[in-house]
């Protein structure tokens, strides 16, 4: 791949080099032979001539190479977006086919090419302001924010290089779409530093003098600056040593748009600037919690703030309140020597990582789509999209428009604060704080006045809310809650309210057989009911409670079907897992008292079993107080990270000091090849585990592939990573799965 005989002397000795950090980068991400398969793939489409020089002489290859490492380096981004960047343009020349990139790489790097083709006309030339094509890149954003950012990424590094472009025109062109779409992007997704660099670079094409003049001006002051900054700073970290933080203390220039935008606004000289320069105070806190980082932040605040006199209206808590894409900082504006204002920005290392590279530190630390509120983001844009008006000067101009106009903060009777999207109800509110409180609410009151569960709550509502033991969960809810996780709650508990059902009816139903001295057949049962076009065995038994079905009807079917399948000869065909089924009624879980030391020392404390995590003996866990009493869950419960985060006063410490008596439940996902025989094999793989029993099964097949549900009965850890691996073994298998709930 290093042989290639298009570089020159001095790129070949430039690729090498790239090539080198860009694996070294991504090779903890990457799967077994990708180097080896991006190797020949390349010296093929090299050969081809796929990757040459554009009109500008820029190397495409060295130009993918770059793009890769801002995208990695800059962004965050690792194997399938980078593999589907380097391959971009021989799949846009047709050299390789999307079955061939499938193969190689998987399907989620054929899926990215695919999406970054439908962007070709933006992704290869500048022309998203004045053409239909920005609608395009607002479906694909909406579709797979990935994209965008290798687009970002691309954008960077041609303004990184505006110089080698030929044209006056193209500069200009390129540096305005970077300007005003690209860099609020940028700004959006948390991307800080990109966003400032893509401005800078626009601003010195599109008007070269004053970003000359005003590069001159910083030089010249810089001396002077410099000076100042020291002076400011020596008494403020001597301060800071006398508490024990480790910290770390600069003055950093802002960048050149940001001066000229100052400039333009007020309408001032150069020297009218004050702030031409902000001291940040960054905490080193690498172990310490959320509410440990705030408590020293605001610790230094006070420092500062009593040394220099504050200017209380310049005042910005980004900690107590991040801003929408995760921004976390105090802002203070103090007096300092000389009667000069200076801006002092106060955060952990955590938070500037988060200020500075955006999505790349939310992957790191969190998970981009909760922490940013993509999700809600990405809605708008579809609305957007969606709105009659199709003039994409105007789309983008409502596009830009109040960026952290998502979000709205609403308060608990108590003062706790609670973050919720723009149109949330009261009954979003009711579930943000608890499933329980949400399921059983039946009105609220808003600022002390009484409103009904669809009420919108606004900005600084205080919210209590009012239930009823009688209420529970009704469908018609899903059409005003705003909220996924009201929606996931609701739809769980109508689906648990539908088993209730069921069950109901299937006692009935074997009550009828029994009567009728009827001996049911739970395989012929399960196919005559997938005969009847129900997808789930609970729709039939609903239909037979609610009497869409008559069981005497339903009866005399079945012992029809069971005639005629006993006639048939036995066959040695392979046969659809979803064929399967278990004569091993499921029985009832014992009450127990399991063992665990609450808090440090204490037992004999009631509590219970999270039933969103299912918790188990070997588990890492913590204890809950909620408004049921104390819950246990596990340290990775996927609502762990929220409770600690808003809720972080109710946590406790927990630990096992035993096993208990009678195991604890498990629910175990299986994917394996769609054949009867595997599901047999699994089965009695479980049931010849020592200390293991199975509870319950579903199965689920769809293009040649099996689904299975299993709910087993384990002692601790140990034990199920003893049957997982067991189950693994089974020839067919492809993967077997631990589920939180």
């Amino acid at each position: 791949m290093t042989e290639t005989v298009f570089f020159t002397p001095e790129e070949k000795v430039l690729f090498r080099s790239k090539y080198k950090e860009l694996t070294a980068c991504l090779y903890p991400f990457l799967e077994k032979d990708d180097i080896r398969k991006m190797r020949t793939f390349m010296q093929k489409v090299i050969a081809m001539d796929c990757y040459g020089r554009d009109r500008n002489g820029i190397n495409g290859l060295l130009r993918s190479m770059d793009t890769a490492l801002i995208a990695t380096l800059n962004i965050g981004l690792k194997r399938a977006p980078v593999i589907a960047l380097l391959l971009y343009r021989p799949a846009l020349k047709k050299i390789m086919t999307a079955d061939e990139v499938r193969q190689a790489f998987g399907e989620d790097v054929a899926l990215l090419i695919s999406r970054l083709l439908k962007t070709s006309n933006l992704y290869a030339r500048n022309t998203a302001i004045d053409s239909e094509n920005f609608h395009h890149l607002l479906f694909s954003f909406a579709e797979d924010v990935r994209v965008i950012l290798l687009m970002i990424a691309d954008r960077l590094y041609l303004m990184q290089n505006g110089k080698r472009l030929a044209s006056e025109e193209d500069r200009k062109r390129l540096a305005m779409e970077a300007s005003y779409l690209y860099a609020p992007l940028a700004h959006r997704l948390g991307l800080y530093k990109i966003k400032g660099e893509l401005e800078d670079l626009s601003l010195k094409f599109t008007d070269p003098e004053q970003f000359a003049f005003i590069k001159q001006k910083l030089n010249e002051t810089k001396r002077s600056r410099d000076a100042y900054i020291a002076g400011f700073i020596e008494p403020v970290k001597a301060k800071l040593e006398e508490t024990g933080l480790t910290f770390d203390i600069k003055g950093r220039t802002k960048s050149i748009h940001s001066i000229n935008n100052k400039l333009k606004k007020q309408q001032i000289e150069f020297e009218g600037i004050y702030d031409l320069f902000a001291i940040r105070i960054i905490l080193d806190m690498p172990d310490a919690s959320r509410q440990e980082e705030k408590a020293a932040c605001w610790r230094a605040y006070s420092i500062v703030t009593n040394m220099y006199q504050p200017n209380p209206k310049r005042m910005k808590d980004w900690i107590s309140i991040p801003k929408s894409n995760g921004y976390e900082s105090l802002h203070a504006t103090v007096m300092g020597p000389q009667n000069k204002w200076v801006e002092v920005q106060i955060r952990t290392l955590r938070m500037d990582e988060i200020a500075e590279k955006g999505l790349a530190a939310h992957w790191k630390y969190k998970g981009v789509k909760e922490d940013i509120g993509l999700d809600a983001f990405l809605a708008n844009v579809r609305m957007a999209l969606e709105s009659n008006d199709t003039d994409p000067l105007d789309l983008m101009k409502n596009f830009k428009m109040d960026l952290y106009k998502d979000e709205i903060y609403v308060f608990t009777p108590k003062g706790e604060l609670i973050k919720l999207p723009a149109g949330a109800t009261v009954l979003d509110f009711a579930f943000a704080i608890h499933t329980n409180l949400g399921s059983r609410c039946v009105s609220a009151r808003v600022n002390d006045r009484n409103v009904p569960i669809k009420h919108v709550l606004q900005n600084g509502d205080t919210v209590s809310i009012l239930t009823s033991p009688g209420q529970s969960p009704k469908r018609d809810w899903l059409a005003f809650i705003q909220t996924a996780k009201a929606r996931v709650k609701i739809k769980q508990a109508l689906r648990e309210e539908a088993a209730k059902t069921a069950d109901f009816a299937k006692e009935m139903l074997q009550r009828r057989f029994k009567n009728r001295k009827i001996d049911v057949d739970e395989g012929i049962l399960m196919r005559y009911i997938k005969k009847k076009g129900y997808k789930t065995v609970t729709d039939f038994y609903t239909d037979l409670n609610e009497e869409r079905l008559d069981a005497n009807r339903v009866i005399e079917e079945y012992v029809e079907a069971e005639r005629k399948e006993r006639e048939i000869a036995d066959h040695a065909e392979v046969r659809s897992a979803e064929d399967f089924t278990t004569t091993t009624e499921a029985e009832e879980i014992s009450a127990r008292q399991d063992v665990l030391v609450i808090d440090k020392n204490l037992t004999g404390i009631d509590y219970k079993l999270a039933k969103c995590c299912n918790p188990i003996f070997g588990d890492e866990v913590f204890a809950f107080i909620s408004s049921q009493g104390i819950k246990i869950h596990r340290m990775n419960c996927p609502n762990a990270q929220s409770m600690f985060n808003r809720f972080g006063y109710r946590i406790i410490q927990a630990r096992w000091s035993g096993k208990g008596n009678d195991g604890y439940i498990v629910n175990l996902q299986v994917v394996g090849k769609d054949d009867i025989a595997i599901v047999t094999n699994i089965t009695s793989v479980i049931s010849k585990e020592a200390g293991v029993s199975l509870r319950s099964l579903q199965i689920d097949s769809v293009d040649g592939f099996f689904q299975g549900h299993f709910t087993v009965l384990v002692k601790d850890t140990n034990a199920l990573g003893v049957l997982t691996g067991k189950i693994k073994t089974v020839k067919g298998v492809k993967a077997v799965t631990r589920l939180n709930a």
